[in-house]
């Protein structure tokens, strides 16, 4: 890198960033990868964490429900109908 740094981000910055992300074998687009911030001091601070080195840094994913039913709840359920009439049955109905 050439020149004085001037804290401001700049075409020169933005050729930096690739060229360091580059280098590292990141993605090398002018936005920042998460891994160039963190090693450059611009992440997360860990400084509260008691083992830095071993500690959880994410939030884990939430749990996922178990799908519900496909049921629909606004409809009664239909009742059992009537069993067909017996043509042998000489009984009136």
């Amino acid at each position: 890198m050439t020149g004085e740094a001037t804290g401001t981000w700049n075409e020169a910055s933005e050729q930096a960033m690739r060229r360091y992300q580059a280098d590292h074998g990141w993605q090398s687009k002018t936005v920042p990868d998460s891994r160039a911030l963190i090693k450059l001091g611009l992440g997360p601070s860990k400084d509260h964490l008691l083992n830095p080195e071993s500690a959880m840094t994410t939030v884990p994913d939430a749990p996922r429900a178990e799908p519900l039913p496909t049921a629909s709840h606004s409809t009664p359920p239909a009742a059992d109908p009537a069993p067909p009439a017996n043509p042998n049955d000489s009984r009136p109905q």
